[in-house]
């Protein structure tokens, strides 16, 4: 994910000839893991979304390590309320949800003299449409959503907790399982994102696709263990007058982890830990991504 706001880098590198995305993408790659594509049974759940991101390299247009004194931490922490009703809807459960961040970030650039450290309430995700499908060797799920600019946002600073835009996002995964007893399963979360305008300057950033994977198995009915992945490509161009850098160079990047989930049956929660180390990355920084969440049902 895109994950920083950086009106100042973005002048840096482009005095050194590259194409920064400071317009990033809102949803953050790699906050699910295993399973990704199941949805629980009608009730209510709360799940909260701890992600830890550091990276001290930035790479340019060409996939290059910019040499700038890079080195950005970011701590996100988002409760998410979903419900699931008892409607059905083309053989789908339907539900929806709604997340709320909280994030801090810490920015430095040596060669800016940027150091900078923020800390608010990001853009609140707001989700009415959420359908998901159980089949006997195959779980589906679909969604719709918008992200809502309700964080704070200034294109004058460099570090800022909202990204100044709407998001249009769409959802569309599958979890398939390998044998009967459902033990063994790979899922594929896929996730496309179309921008608005930002709020206070001419410039639209270019719409973004993201996939999810997750292959693992479940071990002891309580322990599912497994390898996890993430990948991204902003798929069309920046636009606008304040586009004025290459809008043809769309950023991407991949990532590869382990994710280990327990579920505490006395509290009915699930608690899951993922690590994903970033590779491949074109027009942003490079790093490590670790979430912690947990997954309590009511």
């Amino acid at each position: 994910m895109r994950r920083i706001t950086l009106c100042l880098l973005l002048l840096l590198l482009l005095a050194r000839g590259a194409h920064a995305q400071q317009e990033t993408s809102h949803y953050p790659a790699g906050a699910e893991g295993l399973k990704g594509a199941t949805l629980p049974p009608s009730g209510t759940y709360l799940k909260w979304y701890n992600i830890f991101y550091t990276a001290d390299t930035l790479r340019d247009q060409n996939g290059k390590s910019a040499p700038v004194g890079f080195d950005l931490d970011l701590f996100a922490t988002a409760p998410r309320f979903v419900h699931m009703t008892d409607y059905t809807f083309l053989g789908a459960d339907v539900g929806m949800d709604v997340l709320v961040p909280l994030i801090n970030v810490d920015l430095k650039v040596a060669s800016a003299g940027i150091n900078q450290s923020r800390t608010g309430l990001g853009d609140i995700l707001l989700e009415p449409v959420v359908l998901g499908w159980h089949f006997e060797q195959w779980d589906v799920a679909a969604a719709a959503a918008v992200w809502v600019p309700t964080g704070d946002f200034s294109s004058s600073k460099a570090v800022n907790p909202g990204k100044g835009f709407y998001t249009g996002m769409f959802t569309l995964g599958t979890t398939y399982y390998f044998d009967e007893d459902k033990t063994w399963h790979l899922s594929a979360l896929g996730r496309y994102e179309t921008n608005s305008r930002k709020k206070d300057r001419d410039l639209r950033p270019g719409d973004d696709f993201h996939i999810e994977w997750g292959l693992g198995k479940t071990i002891a009915d309580n322990w599912n263990v497994g390898l996890t992945a993430y990948t991204h490509w902003q798929v069309t161009s920046d636009s606008g007058s304040a586009a004025t850098y290459d809008t043809s160079v769309h950023d991407r990047f991949f990532s590869l982890g382990p994710e280990v989930q327990y579920f505490y049956a006395p509290a009915k929660t699930f608690f899951s830990l993922r690590y994903q180390s970033e590779f491949g990355a074109i027009d942003r920084p490079e790093g490590h991504n670790t979430v912690i969440s947990f997954t309590k049902v009511f």
